[in-house]
Order: C-alpha cells, then sequence, then structure tokens
C-alpha cells in the first residue's frame, strides 16, 4: 500500500509475459502452475455463469441481470484473497465473488427471477446478498468489521463497489468512520469506467485511489484485468486489516464489456472503439497466454475446463427455469423479528383475497392491492 499516486500495479502484461515486480510478485509466489490453472478454471467459468445468465434474461427467464463481462479478474483475484471467516459485502454485480466463495451456481439467480428476497444463505459463506442501494454496503461492511474488532475477531471485511459508487455519500461516511477507528475493512472499487452512462471522469477529475489519502486511508491502484496482481494487492490488504493496520483502499482499472445490466444500451452512450481496445485486455486471453508461455498449457487441460464450465451453466439454467413460484404468504416473513399485530392483519387480509375469486366479483380487502 502507498500514500502516494502511482502507476497500477501489474504482474502479467496483457500478452502473457510477466512484470519484473519484486515486491507485489513475493505475495504471490505461492501460485505455480496448478495454482494458475485453478484461477483461469474460476475465470473461465465465472464468465460463462455470466454469459448464461445473460441469455435467461434474454429469453425472459429472469427479470434482470447485471453482468460481469470483463471483470472476471478483479472479482476472482480478490475473492481468493480471502479467508473464510472473512465477511464479503458485495453490490449487485459480484457473482464471480459468489461462486469463488461457495455458492451453488442454481442459486445465483433466485432473486434476479422474482422467486425469492434472496439467493443464497449469507451465514454459509459469509457473504450478503446483491446489493440495489449503491454504495450502502460501504457503511455495512464499515460496522461490522469495527464491531468485529471490538469483539476481538482477527477477521476482515471487504466492500465492493463501482466507480459510480464513489461519489455516494454512504462510501465517503464509511471511509471516514473506518479511518478514525480503525475498521478492518477493505473497500475495493471495481473501476469499470461507467457509472450506466456516465463515464469515470465524471465520477471524478482525479484517480478514486487519490480519495482514500484525504481519508488517512491507504490506496493502491491495480491491473484489474491481471489476476495476479490483483490477488497480491488484496492479499496485502486482507492480512493489514485481520492484523490490526485498519482500512486500505483497491481501485481495480477493469471495464464493464457490456451493459449495467440487461435493461441497458451501451451502444447509445460509448464508442466501439473503446470497447475493442479493452478486448485486447481480455482477463482471461491474458492468463491463458502465461500459461501457454510457462508450458502449462495443453488441450486436455482446456477441454477439462470447457467442461466444468458447461457443467455449472447447465446447473444454473436447470435451476432456473425449474424455480418453483414462491408463495405468495412468504410477502410477510421476516418483516419484523418479533410478532407485529399490523402485520398480522394484513397477512390475513391478503389470505383472505387470494382465497376469494376476484373475477366473481370478491372485493379487495381493505388496506389490500392487488
Amino acid at each position: 500500500m502507498t500514500d502516494k499516486p502511482a502507476y497500477p500495479v501489474q504482474l502479467v502484461q496483457p500478452d502473457g509475459r510477466r512484470v519484473l515486480d519484486r515486491e507485489h510478485a513475493a505475495l504471490v509466489a505461492d501460485i505455480g502452475p496448478a495454482r494458475l490453472r485453478a484461477l483461469y478454471e474460476d475465470l473461465v467459468v465465472s464468465r460463462r455463469i455470466d454469459t448464461e445468465a445473460t441469455a435467461l434474461q434474454r429469453q425472459g427467464q429472469l427479470g434482470l441481470w447485471p453482468p460481469l463481462l470483463g471483470q472476471e479478474a478483479a472479482q476472482v483475484g480478490s475473492a481468493r484473497a480471502l479467508h473464510p471467516d472473512d465477511y464479503v459485502f458485495c453490490s449487485y454485480r459480484e457473482a464471480a465473488v459468489a461462486y469463488c466463495r461457495g455458492v451453488d451456481p442454481g442459486d445465483l439467480t433466485r432473486l434476479w427471477r422474482g422467486a425469492a428476497h434472496h439467493c443464497w444463505d449469507p451465514a454459509e459463506i459469509n457473504m450478503t446478498n446483491p446489493n440495489i442501494v449503491v454504495g450502502s454496503q460501504g457503511l455495512h461492511a464499515t460496522g461490522y468489521a469495527y464491531a468485529a474488532h471490538l469483539d476481538g475477531a482477527e477477521i476482515a471485511a471487504i466492500a465492493y463497489f463501482g466507480d459510480g459508487a464513489s461519489s455516494q455519500g454512504d462510501i465517503a461516511e464509511a471511509m471516514g468512520f473506518a479511518a478514525s477507528w480503525g475498521a478492518p475493512v477493505v473497500f475495493f472499487c471495481q473501476n469499470n469506467h461507467w457509472a450506466i452512462s456516465a463515464p469515470v471522469r465524471v465520477q471524478s477529475a482525479t484517480p478514486i485511489v487519490r480519495r482514500a489519502f484525504g481519508y488517512g486511508i491507504p490506496g493502491v491502484q491495480v491491473d484489474g484485468n491481471d489476476v495476479l496482481a490483483v490477488l497480491a494487492v488484496t492479499r496485502r490488504a486482507i492480512a493489514r486489516a485481520r492484523g490490526g493496520g485498519g482500512p486500505s483502499f483497491i481501485e481495480a482499472l477493469t471495464y464493464r464489456m457490456g451493459p449495467h445490466t440487461t435493461a441497458d444500451d451501451p451502444t447509445r452512450y460509448r464508442f466501439d472503439a473503446e470497447t475493442e481496445q479493452w478486448k485486447r485486455r481480455d482477463p482471461i486471453d491474458r492468463l491463458r497466454r502465461l500459461l501457454e508461455r510457462e508450458g502449462s498449457w495443453d488441450g486436455e487441460f482446456e477441454a477439462r475446463v470447457a467442461a466444468r464450465a458447461d457443467e455449472v451453466a447447465h446447473r444454473l439454467r436447470t435451476a432456473t427455469i425449474d424455480m418453483p413460484d414462491p408463495d405468495p404468504a412468504g410477502l410477510f416473513d421476516h418483516v419484523y423479528a418479533t410478532p407485529h399485530r399490523l402485520l398480522t392483519e394484513r397477512r390475513r387480509a391478503h389470505a383472505e383475497y387470494l382465497a376469494g375469486d376476484p373475477g366473481a366479483g370478491s372485493a379487495v380487502p381493505e388496506g389490500v392491492r392487488p
């Protein structure tokens, strides 16, 4: 970590050549050929999850999907730096992080299909569900981390957010509190260059990582399409947090290759030339070229990874299409921690409405909207 601007940390160039950076290379010295292959599989499977979910939305099986195409290295590299007891506070785009944390592919679309209020049980993997309220996860992560610190737990929390969310007051408040009270939290900004249709230059006139320095938080800018570099800087930040060193800030420079969500059309606000430029920095191609250069690539491995991606995609597709509709009464579950008279009355009135026959002229109970 540093308190002054520097070039983005990079360990692997787009053509697969390693970069001579002894300081950061030492942080991933244990990543040999087998673990490089495992990271490559994570990247490929994550992309396949994303393309399959996008296809499901286009086919009417999901109401919405936030693609992560192009951001796989930022998510996989950071997720693989975490310990099982660290806690992840995500935005709505971190499907690859969820996969690396152990979420069943069949659970990734539950919320987006409208079949549940959640995708997975946060307690099982120490990761919150997709968060639609932009930037609020920064406060959640900081509060959790500070409370854990007071309890004596040597863990870290990590908050994922985008360049657009960096303009939210919640992120500013979270960073101020974390800096003042030494909360063991890592602020991980995936700068994918576009906040829906607003380019990053509108969000910040200076590199986003510089904002951390104003709070007294050490920060680093990293090539977000280099999975090894992301793994290295995140490991350092997590170790700092777990060791009592306080918060850190990581700005991962990456690019959203697809739309903001499947409701967006990026061709209306950006040029193809920009997208083509970033295609040449593709995180999967980069790691494959490294494996080829170092003699760790062969057809058998390629086929095995493709088969794994097909398996995961099949699980995701089948689970999504076969997902049962929720019980309408579930609308009233988990609203309050203890029984509430008003909610009990609303539940009863809703049940009466569902039991009636609106086509025969049954009246909607007072206070209940169909």
